[in-house]
């Protein structure tokens, strides 16, 4: 996984490349401070407890972009359990 981040207009993105599974956690953690968005748009693959981090990340207002339906459902049916 490749992790870009830009902050312009404002605003911090952190854009996620590749395969996102929970050993890039940690990773995105320690660039997540400050972040307002995450841009999935490019993600591939990923875990499910990187389903939970996101959900988990959104629930404390980030703000998710261009995910994948399958993964944006996921997020939603852990968000049940």
């Amino acid at each position: 996984m490749r992790i870009e981040k830009d902050s312009s207009s404002g605003k911090t993105t952190i854009r996620l490349i590749g395969r996102f599974q929970s050993e890039h956690i940690e990773d995105l953690k320690n660039q997540l401070q400050g972040a307002l968005v995450l841009d999935l748009g490019e993600v591939t693959l990923v875990d499910v407890e990187v389903v939970r981090f996101l959900r988990d990340c959104e629930a404390e207002g980030a703000e998710i972009v261009h995910c994948l339906p399958y993964i944006r459902e996921w997020m939603f049916r852990e968000g049940k359990r």
